[in-house]
C-alpha cells in the first residue's frame, strides 16, 4: 500500500507499518517487554527501487552486494522512539544492553539536571550539557556560586522529576521564534548556539522536559521515569567557549547508570581512584613536581622518579635494539619552514607554541618528532634492500595546552615520547604494522597490564578540511590496518572521524587495576608526509618509488605512562621499577656494620661470600661508612639491587611505618640473631608475617624478581 512503509529488523524480517509509525510502535508490535525496555532507536533509510537500480523490494536490495551501503552509511542515526518514520527503514530498537544507549541515557540525565536547576534557581542561564565517557555535565551561568548543599537539593529535585515521569517532548520552531524565546529569557549561550549551528531558513529542534526548554538535536529517552540511578559528583569552573576573557561558568558533573549496582560500582571506583591519584602519590613518594615559578604542564623529575624513568627508557631502548630499530636524536627547535612543509603549520598550529623570531628565520618548538626522522631518512638515498628503516627516539616535544585543562602527568605541555617511524615498501607494511602491535602488547604486559581494548580510527569524508589525502588513499590505508587486526584475531571497534589528519590509526587502550581505560599505545599509517617531503627509495627495477610510513608510540608519552603506572600500582611498584628496592634496618648501632656489608653484597660491590654463617665472613672495610644513620646504594651493574639503610636513633615501629608508607618492597631487619646466623629478617610489602632468610638466599630471590620483571611484587 502507498501509505505503508517497510521496516527491516535485525533478524532479517521485513514488516509493513503505516507511514508515520514510530520506533515505539514497532517495538510494541514485537513484544510489550521490548517496548518497555526500549531506550532509543537506530534508523537508516533503505534505498528505494529507483536508487538501487533494481526492480526489487528493499529486502532484496539488501542481499545484493553491489548496492550494499558502505560502513559509514550502514551505521545509521540514533533517533527518538517517538519520531515518526516516513520512509522504508532499517531499524534497531536499543535497550540498556546496547552500549550506544548509555550515551543517550546520560544526555537525557544532563537535561534532567538542567530542569532541576531551573526549578530551584530560575535566574540561572544555560550553556550546554553533553554526555561524556563516564557521565554527563551541564554548564550554567549564575552569579551566586553553587555549594555542596545546593548539589544535594538539585539531586533531590531530580528525583522528584523522575517520579513525575515527564516526557522528553520534541518540537520544531522557526529559527527566529526560537531565538526570540531564548533572548527574552536572557539565555545568551543558547542564542549563540542557534546562530552558530543553524541556518536562517531552518526550523530548530527544541526539547521540553517539564518547565525546561532546550535547543537540542537529541535524541533522548522517552521520559524521566526511565532514569533509574544517578549521582551529582562535583562542581568545576569553565570559561564560556573556553576563552578566559568570557564569563566563567559553573559546570556541574554527574553520572548515571541503568542500575544502582552499576552506579555503586562506579562510585566505589571513584573513591579508589582518589586513593591512587598520581598527583597525591607523586608528592607523597617524592617522585615529581610541577613548579609554579617554571609554569604549569612542565614536569620536574625528582631522584626517585628519575630512577623509574631510567628503567622505562632503558627497557624501551633495549627493545629497540632487539627489534631492529636504530636510535636517533633530533633537535627540540626547528625552522617554521619545516612545519609548513610537513603540514603541521596548517593542520596543527593551534597546538603549537608561538613562533620564535631569530636573526636568520622563524623557529618553532617541535610538537612532534616525525619531521626530524624524515630528514634523517632523506639524508641519503635508500635502496629497497635498505628497507624497512626503523628510527626510534626518546624525543621531547612541546604542545600548547590551556592552563585550565592540564592535569598532573596526564596532560602536560612538555613531554617525552618513545617515538618511532618506520619507512617501508607497500609490500612490507602489513608485517610492520603487525610487529608494532605485537611490540605494543609486549610493552604493556611487561609493565603489568593484561587487559586491552583496540580501536581503529578512520577519517570522516564529510570533514575533508581536517584531513589530507584522497578517499582512495584513506580506504587503502584503512584496509591495511583492518587486514592486520583480523589476521591477529584482534577484536576492535571502528571510530569514524578520529584518525590523525595524515592517516588512519590503531589505538590500544589498557585497562588498569580498577577497571579504567587509558589511551596510550598508537600505531598510525601515513601516506601524507612521504609525499610532502618527496621521500624516495630505489626499487628493484631501478625506478624511484615513494615509501610508506608508520608512526608508532607505545608508552604514548613517558610522563603519561608514568602517571598511569603510579595509579595502576597505587605507588607500590613492582620490585624492578621501585626506586628503592630494599631498606636495611639495623636494630642497634652494633648491627650497622653487618647491615652495611649485606647492602654492599646486594649492590654487587663485592663478590658474594662463600658462606654467610657469621658477620666475619663478609670481610671488612667494604661499603659505605659504618656509622652513617642512613645510606643509599646506587646501581653499579645489572645484578645490583637499589638499597637504602636506616640506622637512625628512632623507634623501630616508626621506621617500619615510614618505609611502608614509601611502599618499599622489602625491609630487612638485622639484630644480634641475624648477625650471628648470617641472616636477615624479611618484611615483604603487603604481608603481615616476616620471614628469616639467609642473606645470600634473599639476594638471589630479589635479583630473580628484578630480572624477570615480575609485576606481582
Amino acid at each position: 500500500m502507498a501509505d505503508n512503509i517497510h521496516i527491516n529488523l535485525p533478524d532479517g524480517s521485513d514488516k509493513e507499518f503505516p507511514k508515520g509509525s514510530t520506533a515505539l510502535d514497532v517495538a510494541k508490535s514485537i513484544s510489550p517487554r521490548l517496548a518497555d525496555a526500549a531506550i532509543v532507536a537506530k534508523a537508516r533509510p533503505l534505498k528505494s527501487q529507483d536508487q538501487a537500480g533494481e526492480g526489487a523490494r528493499p529486502t532484496q536490495v539488501q542481499s545484493d552486494k553491489s548496492v550494499r551501503p558502505t560502513q559509514a552509511e550502514s551505521n545509521g542515526d540514533l533517533i527518538d522512539l517517538t519520531r515518526p518514520l516516513e520512509k522504508d527503514t532499517d531499524l534497531r530498537i536499543l535497550t540498556e544492553k546496547d552500549p550506544e544507549a548509555l550515551g543517550v541515557y546520560r544526555h537525557s540525565s544532563a537535561h534532567l539536571l538542567a530542569a532541576a536547576v531551573l526549578e530551584l534557581f530560575p535566574e540561572t542561564k544555560l550553556g550546554h550539557g553533553p554526555a561524556t565517557e563516564s557521565g554527563f555535565f551541564y554548564d550554567f551561568y549564575r552569579e551566586t556560586p553553587f555549594t555542596p548543599e545546593d548539589l544535594e537539593k538539585i539531586e533531590k529535585k531530580m528525583q522528584e522529576l523522575v517520579q513525575q515521569n515527564l516526557p522528553y517532548a520534541r518540537e520544531f520552531l522557526p529559527r527566529d521564534e526560537g531565538l526570540q524565546r531564548f533572548k527574552s529569557e536572557g539565555d545568551f549561550m543558547k542564542c549563540h548556539f542557534i546562530e552558530q549551528f543553524t541556518r536562517p531558513d531552518e526550523k530548530i529542534s527544541i526539547y521540553k522536559t517539564g518547565k525546561f526548554l532546550d535547543f537540542c538535536r537529541g535524541p533522548h529517552i522517552p521520559s524521566t521515569g526511565k532514569i533509574k540511578a544517578f549521582k551529582l559528583l562535583n562542581i568545576a569552573g569553565a570559561y564560556w567557549l573556553g576563552d578566559e576573557k568570557n564569563p566563567q561558568l559553573q559546570r556541574i558533573y554527574g553520572t548515571s547508570f541503568f542500575s544502582k549496582k552499576d552506579l555503586d560500582n562506579y562510585l566505589h571506583q571513584i573513591e579508589e581512584a582518589k586513593k591512587r591519584d598520581h598527583r597525591v602519590l607523586g608528592k607523597q613518594l617524592d617522585l615529581f613536581s610541577i613548579q609554579e615559578l617554571a609554569g604549569p604542564g612542565l614536569i620536574f623529575w625528582h631522584p626517585k622518579g628519575g630512577i623509574i624513568r631510567k628503567e622505562m627508557e632503558d627497557w624501551m631502548r633495549d627493545q629497540y635494539i632487539k627489534r631492529g630499530y636504530s636510535l636517533v636524536y633530533t633537535p627540540h627547535v626547528m625552522r617554521k619552514q619545516l612545519w609548513q612543509t610537513s603540514g603541521h603549520e596548517g593542520y596543527y598550529a593551534q597546538n603549537m607554541f608561538d613562533v620564535m623570531e631569530l636573526d636568520d628565520a622563524e623557529y618553532r618548538l617541535k610538537p612532534m618528532n616525525c619531521p626530524g626522522h624524515i630528514l634523517i631518512y632523506k639524508d641519503s638515498l635508500k635502496s629497497y634492500r635498505d628497507l624497512p628503516v626503523r628510527l626510534g627516539e626518546m624525543g621531547t616535544v612541546y604542545r600548547y595546552e590551556r592552563s585550565g585543562v592540564m592535569h598532573g602527568l596526564l596532560r602536560v605541555r612538555g613531554f617525552t615520547q618513545d617515538d618511532a617511524h618506520i619507512f617501508c615498501t607497500p609490500e612490507q607494511i602489513e608485517k610492520e604494522i603487525a610487529d608494532c602491535l605485537e611490540f605494543a602488547r609486549d610493552t604493556l604486559k611487561d609493565f603489568g597490564f593484561d587487559q586491552f581494548i583496540t580501536e581503529l580510527s578512520t577519517w570522516n569524508p564529510a570533514d575533508g578540511a581536517n584531513f589530507v589525502g584522497s578517499e582512495e588513499q584513506w580506504n587503502l590505508a584503512t584496509s591495511s590496518l583492518e587486514k592486520v587486526l583480523k589476521r591477529l584475531n584482534t577484536e576492535y571497534k571502528t571510530i569514524p572521524g578520529e584518525g590523525a589528519f595524515y592517516g588512519p590509526k590503531i589505538d590500544i587502550k589498557l585497562v588498569d587495576a580498577i577497571g579504567r581505560l587509558w589511551q596510550l599505545s598508537t600505531v598510525q599509517f601515513d601516506f601524507n608526509l612521504p609525499a610532502r617531503f618527496n621521500l624516495e627509495y630505489v626499487a628493484e627495477d631501478g625506478t624511484r618509488k615513494q615509501p610508506v610510513m608508520v608512526h608508532r608510540a607505545l608508552y604514548g608519552s613517558i610522563e603519561r605512562f608514568f602517571g598511569v603506572l603510579i595509579e595502576h600500582y597505587a605507588g607500590a611498584f613492582p620490585v624492578w621499577l621501585s626506586p628503592v628496592q630494599v631498606v636495611l634496618i639495623p636494630i642497634a648501632e652494633r648491627h650497622v656494620e653487618y647491615a652495611n656489608k649485606v647492602a654492599a653484597m646486594l649492590r654487587g660491590e663485592n663478590p658474594r661470600p662463600r658462606s654467610l654463617d657469621s658477620a666475619r665472613d663478609f670481610g671488612s672495610g667494604l661499603g659505605r661508612p659504618l656509622n652513617a644513620s642512613t645510606w643509599t646504594g646506587h646501581p653499579c651493574g645489572h645484578d645490583s639491587v637499589r638499597v637504602e639503610g636506616d640506622a637512625r636513633n628512632e623507634k623501630m615501629n616508626a621506621k617500619i611505618r615510614e618505609h611502608a608508607m614509601q611502599k618499599v618492597p622489602f625491609m630487612l631487619v638485622v639484630g644480634d640473631k641475624e648477625v650471628e646466623a648470617g641472616k636477615v629478617n624479611v618484611r615483604t610489602r603487603g604481608k603481615e608475617k616476616t620471614e628469616d632468610m639467609g642473606a645470600d638466599e634473599f639476594g638471589e630471590k630479589v635479583r630473580k624478581l628484578i630480572a624477570e620483571k615480575n609485576p606481582t611484587l
